[in-house]
């Protein structure tokens, strides 16, 4: 059962995350922000944990890549915040930690990795500084998006209050 359900879980977060990237974007700087795909990174992490979480990252960014949806810098930032949001999740039982852990994620060590990636494409490690903002204001705006979705989550509760 818990197979099951991690696996249901990781394809339907898998697929809000490439439908919202197709269609919920704009432009921050030099790049494109997608929030659902942080928004995701959180409630995978918060649900599921760190290793889930990167996993759908990698998912997401991967399948963003191939319909033409995404650049090869969503990885690295993708699964970066993922890994953090989880592990933060993990350690405080927080969902604020979660975002936070998202956006420091992405928008610092993301951009970091993202480095010899900026340097192979366009031959000039200095453009990754054009990277760090607009990857914090996407992950800023998912971690928004998340802590909003989060506060409604009630799994606990009775599905039809009135049986």
């Amino acid at each position: 059962m818990q197979n099951t359900r991690l696996i249901t879980l990781t394809a339907m977060l898998t697929a809000i995350g490439i439908v919202g990237a197709a269609f919920i974007w704009f432009p921050a700087g030099v790049a494109r922000a997608y929030p659902v795909q942080h928004a995701v990174n959180i409630i995978a992490a918060v649900l599921l944990g760190p290793g889930p979480a990167v996993l759908i990252a990698f998912l997401i960014g991967l399948l963003r890549n191939l319909l033409g949806l995404g650049t090869i810098l969503a990885f690295p930032g993708g699964m970066a915040g993922a890994l953090l949001a989880g592990l933060a999740y993990r350690w405080s039982r927080k969902t604020w930690a979660a975002a936070a852990g998202e956006v420091i994620g992405t928008s610092i060590f993301g951009a970091l990795l993202a480095v010899p990636i900026v340097i192979f494409f366009l031959g000039d490690s200095a453009a990754i500084f054009a990277f760090v903002p607009a990857f914090f204001v996407s992950s800023a705006a998912g971690a928004v998006l998340a802590l909003l979705i989060l506060s409604r989550w009630r799994p606990d509760r009775k599905r039809n209050e009135s049986e």
